[in-house]
C-alpha cells in the first residue's frame, strides 16, 4: 500500500523548488524591434538627457508667466505676437516683456518664455493676443531632463521588455539590447493510454492534450518548448526518455505518472536522473495535487498530473513561474506576480476543503452598474472543455472551505 504524500501549499512548495534554480547563463544581444517579451540581461543606462530641449506639450503661446498674472475673461491680458515656431524648428528670437511666440506641441520653447497658454484661452487680432487664463510658470511646458537624464538608469535588468520599454530606448538611441537566452524546456508525455494529438485514439486511449498546452504555457512566459514525445509505463524506458530529454534542456515537465497508484513510476525516475532529487511531492492545490519538484543534477524538473485540466492549472501554477525565473526574470519567491487579478462578486457559492489552495474556473460578466460577477464553470477536473468555457480562475484561499454568494472574490485572467 503506498504511503500518502505530505503535500506542501503552492506558494511554500515553489519556493523551495525555486531555490534550487538559477537563471540560464547563456545571453544573446538582438535588435530592438525583436526584444519584445525579452529579459533584459544587463542594466541599459540613458546617454542623453530627455527631453534635450525644453519644449510646448499644447499649441498655444510661448509667454513669460509673469506677463499673465491675474489675466480672466473678465480682465484679459493683452501680447504682441512677435513670432511662430513650428515643430523641428529652432526659435530664431527670445521672448521679451509682454510679447508671445506662437508654438505648438511640441515645438522647441523659444528663450525667454517659461510657459504656455493654451490656444482656447486666447484670442488673437492680428499681431495682438488676448490672453484669458493667467499661467505658472512651466506650465504645459516639458523641461529639460523632465523626462531622464544622462547617466540615470533607463531600464534595470530582469524586466520583461514590454511596448513602453522598446519605446524608451527607442528615444535613447538604443538599437539592440542584450538579453538573456530563452529557456528550452523538454516536454515529455507518460502513459502507455497516451498517443499522438495526430493518431486516432485506439480503445481505452487519449490524445496527448499535454504536451500542447505546457508547450503554450512555456512560450507564452518566455521559454522555448522543446517536445520529446511519448514515454511508456516502463521504468527503465521512462528513465532513458527523462535522460534523454533533459540533455541539452535547461529544464524538463513530464505529465502523467505522478498520481499515488500502482502506476507511478515518475517520482522513482525523476529521483535516479541526480541529486538531490525529489524536493515536494504533492501540493496543497486543487486541481493538481499529485505534483512532483525535483533538482537533478542542476536541472528542474516538474512531474505534472496527467489529467489535462489538473496539468495546465499547475503549468500556471509552477510551470510559468520556472521559466520566467530561468529566463532571467524577477519572480517573487511564492511563484505569484505575473497574474492579472480582478475583484468580482460571486453568484453562486463554491464548495471547497480547507488546507489547500483551490482554483474554480468561471465566467465574468459585468452587471448593469458595472460590477464585475463571477459564476464558476462545474466540471471535473480532467476536462479541458471545462477550462476552455471559463476566462478566469476563481482562487480560494488555503483557509477556507468555501466561498459564499454575494462575496467579492479574488479571480485570476491566466
Amino acid at each position: 500500500m503506498h504511503e500518502l504524500f505530505t503535500v506542501l501549499p503552492p506558494g511554500e512548495a515553489f519556493a523551495t523548488f525555486g531555490r534550487g534554480c538559477s537563471p540560464v547563463d547563456r545571453s544573446e544581444i538582438v535588435p530592438l524591434e525583436a526584444a519584445l517579451g525579452r529579459v533584459l540581461a544587463v542594466d541599459v543606462p540613458a546617454h542623453e538627457t530627455l527631453p534635450a530641449f525644453a519644449r510646448s506639450t499644447m499649441d498655444g503661446y510661448a509667454v513669460r508667466a509673469a506677463d499673465t498674472n491675474g489675466a480672466s475673461e473678465q480682465s484679459p491680458a493683452y501680447l504682441r505676437l512677435v513670432d511662430d515656431v513650428p515643430t523641428g524648428v529652432v526659435p530664431l528670437r527670445s521672448v521679451g516683456p509682454r510679447e508671445a511666440v506662437r508654438t505648438h506641441t511640441g515645438a522647441m520653447i523659444p528663450p525667454g518664455a517659461d510657459a504656455v497658454v493654451m490656444v482656447e484661452d486666447t484670442n488673437q487680432t492680428g499681431d495682438e493676443i488676448e490672453v484669458l487664463a493667467a499661467v505658472a510658470p512651466g506650465e504645459d511646458v516639458l523641461v529639460i531632463g523632465e523626462d531622464i537624464v544622462a547617466g540615470a538608469l533607463a531600464v534595470p535588468a530582469g524586466r520583461r521588455l514590454r511596448a513602453a520599454d522598446l519605446g524608451g530606448l527607442a528615444a535613447l538611441g538604443v538599437t539592440q539590447v542584450t538579453v538573456w537566452a530563452q529557456p528550452r524546456v523538454a516536454i515529455l508525455s507518460t502513459g502507455d493510454e497516451v498517443v499522438p494529438i495526430g493518431a486516432v485514439p485506439g480503445p481505452a486511449q487519449v490524445r496527448d492534450v499535454n504536451a500542447t498546452t505546457v508547450a503554450a504555457v512555456v512560450a507564452q512566459a518566455g521559454g522555448i518548448p522543446v517536445p520529446c514525445g511519448i514515454a511508456p509505463d516502463d521504468a527503465a524506458q521512462l528513465e532513458a526518455a527523462l535522460r534523454a530529454a533533459r540533455d541539452g534542456a535547461d529544464a524538463v515537465v513530464l505529465s502523467a505518472g505522478s498520481s499515488v497508484s500502482v502506476r507511478d513510476l515518475t517520482a522513482q525516475a525523476v529521483a535516479r536522473l541526480g541529486p538531490p532529487g525529489v524536493l515536494v511531492h504533492g501540493i496543497a492545490i486543487k486541481p493538481g495535487k499529485p505534483t512532483v519538484l525535483a533538482i537533478c543534477s542542476g536541472t528542474p524538473v516538474v512531474g505534472l498530473p496527467g489529467n489535462p485540466a489538473s496539468a495546465l492549472v499547475v503549468a500556471w501554477r509552477i510551470v510559468r513561474p520556472l521559466v520566467r525565473l530561468l529566463a532571467g526574470e524577477r519572480v517573487d519567491a511564492d511563484g505569484l506576480g505575473d497574474e492579472r487579478e480582478l475583484s468580482a462578486v460571486l453568484d453562486v457559492p463554491v464548495p471547497s476543503r480547507p488546507g489547500r489552495e483551490d482554483f474554480r474556473p468561471c465566467t465574468l460578466a459585468r452587471s448593469a452598474d458595472g460590477a464585475l460577477h463571477a459564476t464558476p464553470v462545474f466540471g471535473a477536473s480532467n476536462l479541458i472543455f471545462t477550462l476552455i468555457r471559463a476566462d478566469a480562475l476563481i482562487a480560494v484561499p488555503l483557509d477556507r472551505s468555501g466561498l459564499a454568494a454575494g462575496e467579492t472574490v479574488r479571480v485570476i485572467v491566466p
